[in-house]
């Protein structure tokens, strides 16, 4: 297996995220309460054209896939499946933001209108949106043999979609905290620990509220899978306190990797991912999942209403549960993968890149970690006015 590591790499996908944790596409409609935009189980459904149109349209975020280094428009776990089912993919890098994308193809959905593509990967927080509106279709399990067999049994019960049965990860992650040890001089082991007054000034939080506010209610001691208003308020009131004294330094999108890298920030709300990538040029960066607890969280691969090419979409999804295969795009992505089963091909590899990947618990959370790892419940559509309008003034959004 060929890996291409995290430093020939200098963007991260999910450091090209805009979200801004409910923005204008979404809440213009769910906040409306827009009844005609439901769609009834029996009305997603179109004839499958998949047995005689051997294709499958993907829409899917920028640098999200694995590439070939000396011919980088090759993609070849795409190709592999080409090769062994005959179905062309027709890949697209076209999701930049997850409210952007809603706005691009809700006009369809709404309407009952194909929207061209057969499968679309959404974050957590759109994806319950998308399933709540009834936009996507439940898949058939039953050509998905991997998918049931392999996906990790802490990614399968989402509270939006209980059972996976209208989504399925197609990347995992952690929110926890990234700091420099070594300028700090001392160790980080949970969410408080960011209030100290050695950090003040020096410390900075994700600023949309479907990134940050798991984290910080379980900073709070919060059962985040059932969290409750008076639990996100009472997280905003500390947020407030922490402003005030001027602890916190900025509400930042992921451009929290430069304050960390530039020393700015000793200390952050961060991705993963993103701390992989660090880590190849700064060994002194640590990712912390806290004592308290770390938010895990998926984008999702879907199959909207009307795709005329579910069998092939379903297919292809399977195609990632192979643990080889998981364990190829795990090896480019370096984000959690929800396919454990592939941790042991990395760690049979002949290569010393792979079998540092295979121990890497960013990848592949040890059983320590992910005892601390929860999903959080999503915040519904009746929540979300209320709870963003406190959010974004605590953020100057």
């Amino acid at each position: 297996m060929r890996v291409t590591t995290p430093r020939a790499r200098t963007l991260s996908r999910r450091s090209l995220l805009r979200t801004l944790g409910g923005g204008a596409a979404g809440l213009t409609l769910a906040g409306c309460g827009v009844p005609a935009a439901y769609i009834e189980p029996g009305e997603r459904g179109a004839r499958d054209r998949s047995a005689r149109e051997r294709r499958v349209d993907f829409a899917n975020w920028p640098l999200y896939i694995d590439t070939d280094d000396d011919r980088p428009s090759r993609r070849p776990t795409l190709d592999a499946f080409t090769a062994r089912t005959g179905v062309k993919v027709n890949y697209t890098e076209e999701i930049n933001d997850n409210d952007e994308f809603f706005g691009k193809i809700s006009p369809a959905l709404m309407n009952r209108q194909e929207t061209g593509r057969d499968l679309i990967v959404m974050s957590d927080w759109m994806a319950a949106r998308f399933v709540r509106l009834g936009w996507v279709q439940q898949m058939d399990r039953a050509r998905q043999p991997h998918v049931e067999k392999y996906l990790d049994p802490l990614l399968r019960t989402p509270a939006f979609d209980p059972g996976r049965a209208a989504s399925v990860p197609w990347q995992s992650g952690i929110t926890g905290i990234a700091y420099n040890r070594k300028a700090l001089g001392r160790e980080i082991r949970g969410v408080n620990d960011l209030w100290a007054d050695d950090l003040r000034g020096r410390v900075t939080l994700l600023s949309g509220m479907d990134e940050a506010f798991a984290l910080l209610m379980q900073g709070d001691g919060v059962d985040v899978t059932r969290w409750t208003r008076d639990d996100f308020h009472r997280m905003c009131d500390r947020v407030r306190t922490q402003v005030s004294r001027r602890q916190i330094r900025r509400f930042t999108g992921n451009d929290y990797i430069k304050d960390l890298s530039s020393g700015d920030v000793l200390a952050c709300q961060a991705y993963s991912g993103d701390v992989i990538q660090l880590q190849a040029d700064n060994p002194d960066i640590e990712f912390l999942v806290p004592e308290e607890g770390a938010e895990l969280w998926a984008e999702s691969l879907m199959i909207p209403d009307l795709a005329r090419h579910k069998a092939n979409a379903e297919a292809l999804i399977d195609h990632y549960y192979r643990p080889e295969v998981a364990a190829e795009l795990a090896a480019w992505v370096n984000y959690v993968c929800p396919v454990p089963a592939a941790r042991d091909v990395l760690a049979s590899a002949k290569d010393e890149d792979s079998n540092a990947l295979a121990e890497d618990p960013l990848i592949f959370p040890d059983d320590a970690m992910r005892s601390r790892l929860a999903i959080a419940r999503d915040i519904t559509q009746e929540e979300r006015t209320e709870l963003a309008k406190e959010w974004n003034a605590i953020a100057g959004l």
